[in-house]
């Protein structure tokens, strides 16, 4: 399990959510029994060791690198930025020195674009610290269009920093290629530099502008801040293109300046700040774990012993009891029907079929943007009704998963409010009832979804069961 705050957080918070329809009894035993065998090596438990623990409880291929799959997302994402960075900083640099032969490169404007530069940096990291995300409208544009998974709560608070790091990404290449770019037109060009404003400007106030703006490189490279006299010099008008008196190589000695200025201003904080963003991803990934309200459910488990009740043999008859207060109800007719993983095949049962109803397939090996596709349907196919039900088969022998439960979930969000789904388990023989001890986790499975909202439901010809009448089933 690598210690990467970022994927050690996000693998965390996923085994988290497909705990979620586990029982609150089992994962107390589970994680106390991870604790005390820390405990027996000296080890101490944390969240890394936990989910390695859970991964080899899993098995093999039951594992799920959610964190892994993330970070790559991530890296495509920061990839594109990089290389848009690249070739705008090329391009953007060859349309500042463009120079017919006439016309001086103007300093002024060269600051003025360093100065943008310096500001949309700032302003990257400062909106990853508050959070802010003014992307927010292009990502759910996005989202519907491509029927993208909206991301959970724990990765959209991530979500800044790590636009952050892809702009200052892209950033960083965009100044490389152009300080590259620069260097290249000194040698293939005869560039001539000069300065011009519109106000007036005297020189040696530009050249006390020119002499705070290159202080860092002072002590380093002093040929690189301009003189009073070459400042004087190299003032342009726009009715004297060339000063009187001026020598050519003078309108050259800039570039040591233009170059130090861009390296210092523009390429350095850059990647300073890209650094920074770096740290301030794991340091964020760090607190969410440690604020992480599924961690602080699992200190709990891991610290409190726990409690069997009842006697500890299998064949005794005084077990605890794990009948639900719930009960499955009647099957009503329902417009729609959906085949969850598989359920219903090779046929759904013959009352199922005689009604006419629409069938639909989501779960198992289907896609989830066709799962996606599916509520969005039901949801405009319901959207007139008095009464919105819509039945959903499955298979009576296989737990509910944290997958359906999500299903559930984002079809509650989008249908409409006095939706009703109709969960129907069935037995290995479609046409027969379920046993009593495979109904019991379908109706605790429903007990922990908004109420009213979804119910455990019989074909009418079980109507004389055991559930109906409270007498067991052998």
């Amino acid at each position: 399990m690598s210690h990467n705050p970022l994927r050690l957080l996000l693998d965390f918070d996923d085994r988290i959510q497909r705990d979620r329809d586990q029982a609150p009894a089992f994962l107390h035993r589970r994680d106390r029994r991870f604790a005390l065998d820390c405990q027996e090596q000296g080890a101490n438990p944390d969240a890394a060791g936990w989910l390695q623990h859970m991964d080899r409880l899993s098995g093999p291929g039951g594992t799920r690198q959610t964190g892994r799959y993330i970070q790559r997302r991530w890296r495509r994402i920061t990839g594109g930025f990089a290389l848009a960075g690249a070739m705008l900083g090329s391009l953007t640099m060859a349309g500042l020195l463009f120079y017919d032969g006439g016309q001086r490169i103007n300093i002024t404007v060269l600051l003025g674009f360093v100065l943008l530069q310096l500001l949309l940096a700032l302003a990257t990291t400062v909106q990853s610290i508050v959070g802010w995300q003014p992307w927010t409208w292009l990502q759910r544009w996005l989202e519907r269009r491509l029927q993208l998974q909206s991301p959970g709560p724990t990765l959209a608070q991530l979500q800044p920093v790590l636009m952050a790091r892809a702009a200052h990404t892209g950033g960083s290449l965009f100044a490389l290629t152009g300080l590259m770019t620069l260097l290249v037109m000194l040698v293939v060009q005869d560039l001539a530099f000069g300065w011009s404003t519109t106000l007036d400007t005297a020189a040696q106030g530009y050249h006390g502008l020119i002499r705070a703006i290159a202080i860092p490189w002072t002590w380093l490279w002093p040929a690189a801040v301009p003189s009073q006299e070459l400042i004087e010099a190299t003032r342009f008008f726009r009715a004297a293109p060339f000063g009187a008196g001026t020598a050519p190589q003078q309108w050259g000695q800039w570039w040591p300046f233009v170059s130090m200025l861009w390296l210092t201003w523009v390429l350095l904080p850059r990647l300073v700040l890209l650094a920074f963003s770096q740290w301030l991803i794991g340091y964020k990934a760090t607190r969410l774990l440690q604020r992480h309200p599924g961690r602080k459910a699992l200190l709990y488990r891991m610290e409190t012993p726990t409690l069997d009740t009842g006697n500890q043999h299998n064949d005794a008859g005084d077990l605890p009891d794990t009948h639900t207060r719930a009960s499955p109800g009647e099957l009503t007719d329902a417009g729609h029907i959906i085949c969850w993983a598989g359920a219903g095949e090779p046929e759904l049962p013959l009352q199922l079929l005689a009604t006419e109803t629409r069938v639909f397939k989501a779960g198992g090996r289907i896609a989830l943007s066709e799962d996606d596709q599916l509520v969005a349907t039901l949801a405009k196919a319901l959207a007139g009704a008095a009464s919105p039900v819509v039945t959903l088969v499955t298979r009576s022998w296989e737990p509910p998963t944290g997958e359906l439960h999500d299903f559930l979930e984002q079809a509650r969000s989008q249908w409409p409010r006095n939706s009703r789904v109709m969960i129907l388990p069935l037995a290995t023989d479609a046409n027969q009832p379920p046993a009593i001890h495979l109904i019991q986790p379908w109706l605790r499975f429903t007990e922990r979804l908004p109420e009213g909202f979804a119910t455990v439901v019989l074909l009418p010809s079980f109507i004389d069961n055991p559930y109906q009448t409270g007498t067991p089933q052998p």
